[in-house]
């Protein structure tokens, strides 16, 4: 589960999940639905692989979230599937989406930065939760 919330002029993803690994997935979902207004429209028809390596969790999910936003900026690519392991360290991942199609995706939030400020990766009781704020 993911949602937003509110941070002067920015917005805040908070993700929950059972495991490390759906975190950093419903944390990358959650920003791919700020990105684009009709993400369930995004067809599986092109794969990324990414792979990470950090020594602190909270860098390792920003690290993400940054490569997630430079494939989309550089790229001009959407994502809407996440498959990501998440072992001492390291990250791999496997995304899926497509490149981005203005007849038939429409952009949201323009997203301009993954931030530090406020950024926790930390486990709650049985759930992990995460939080980031991105600047717009």
């Amino acid at each position: 589960m993911h949602e937003f919330f509110e941070h002067t002029a920015d917005v805040g993803i908070r993700a929950r999940a059972a495991s490390l690994d759906a975190l950093f997935a419903e944390a990358a979902a959650g920003l791919f639905s700020l990105l684009v207004a009709n993400l369930d429209d995004v067809r599986t028809v092109q794969t990324e692989t990414i792979r990470i390596e950090g020594v602190r969790l909270d860098d390792l999910f920003y690290d993400w979230l940054a490569e997630l936003l430079y494939l989309h900026d550089a790229k001009r690519l959407i994502f809407s599937e996440f498959d990501v392991r998440v072992v001492d360290g390291v990250l791999e991942a496997t995304v899926r989406g497509e490149p981005f199609d203005a007849s038939r995706h429409e952009l949201d939030t323009d997203v301009k930065a993954i931030t530090y400020h406020g950024l926790k990766v930390e486990r709650d009781g049985q759930v992990w939760l995460a939080e980031v704020i991105v600047d717009l």
